[in-house]
């Protein structure tokens, strides 16, 4: 099969019969075989209905169902498991996409041998205040985080070889740092390709300002992981033994300073009365604490952990 088409929705069902109909037809057109996979997030109006119904017209879709709205990264965790296409390309249901975008993704990822290719929304039709200019700030804090120097990180319309899809686990709000992902499991043939957006047709936007916020947080955390997440020992215990050494060298410090003035004949100078007592004990203290969590984590790391926290009620 040449092409798995992933969309994750919530709440689209006015668009979904006219984005199933372009995507047929462009894929006809291209003489490509393909296969849909739709994810509804937990729609409350009629998607899934639509999906049915579509179903048993084109055995070339198939759907999953969640149980409640569990967000993007866990609706392509899903799909992705289950995708058998040698390209896999995700979009959005909104109809902001262009399907007719596809032939071209899937040629540049198939002739040009690109791994991944992310949609560059270079024209946006969204609000300049609430979407685009924190979309700007945000891209390029990932580029500078990251070392993946992209546009446009959060496009939904991409393209991936099997092998990446197969290869990267999407969780939390991960979806929009893929290429990161992939790039730090070796993936590095990463490149771009300015996409056609248009204005949404129909509903509201399911994201809101706050998706920057979660989207710098979960910066950070890929930042922290991509270094240490295979061996977080080399950063708690690192640092953790160096507090502690601080601490116990001013510890010592403050000792031998009580001794020589016993020494002296001098007295009534107590060590608690120095406030370097409570830094060097803070210090230590701190210190073999996070000696621990960076043995703790050693210790998890050596676990499967499964990143499968979302409850299917039916596929199709």
């Amino acid at each position: 099969m040449n092409l798995s088409i992933v969309i994750p929705l919530l709440n689209e069902e006015d668009s979904l019969e006219e984005l199933f109909s372009r995507i047929d037809k462009v894929c006809k057109t291209s003489d490509l075989s393909y296969e849909i996979w739709f994810v509804d997030d937990g729609s409350t109006d009629l998607s899934w209905s639509i999906i049915e119904n579509m179903k048993v017209q084109y055995p070339q879709i198939h759907a999953i169902k969640f149980s409640r709205n569990y967000g993007k990264s866990q609706a392509l965790h899903a799909a992705f498991e289950r995708t058998n296409g040698d390209v896999v390309i995700t979009m959005d249901a909104d109809l902001q996409d262009f399907p007719e975008e596809i032939p071209e993704l899937y040629n540049m990822v198939i002739h040009d041998n690109y791994d991944i290719v992310s949609g560059w929304k270079k024209k946006r039709f969204d609000n300049v205040m609430t979407k685009n200019i924190p979309s700007k700030l945000f891209n390029a804090a990932a580029r500078k985080v990251s070392g993946v120097y992209l546009h446009d990180f959060n496009c939904g319309l991409k393209a991936y070889k099997k092998q990446v899809v197969k290869s990267v686990d999407v969780y939390g709000d991960m979806h929009r740092y893929i290429p990161v992902l992939a790039a730090n499991a070796g993936f590095r043939r990463i490149t771009e390709k300015e996409v056609q957006h248009q204005a949404r047709p129909y509903g509201t936007s399911k994201f809101g300002t706050e998706r920057f916020v979660r989207g710098f947080l979960d910066l950070i955390t890929l930042w922290f992981v991509s270094r240490f997440g295979g061996r977080p020992m080399h950063f708690f215990g690192a640092v953790g033994t160096l507090m502690f050494i601080v601490g116990f060298l001013s510890a010592l410090w403050l000792g031998i300073s009580k001794l020589i003035d016993v020494a002296r004949g001098i007295y009534g100078h107590l060590i608690t009365n120095n406030p370097w007592f409570f830094i060097a004990l803070t210090m230590m203290i701190l210190g073999s604490l996070l000696f621990v969590a960076g043995f703790l984590g050693e210790m998890i790391i050596r676990t499967n952990r499964e990143h499968k926290n979302y409850n299917i009620d039916e596929v199709i």
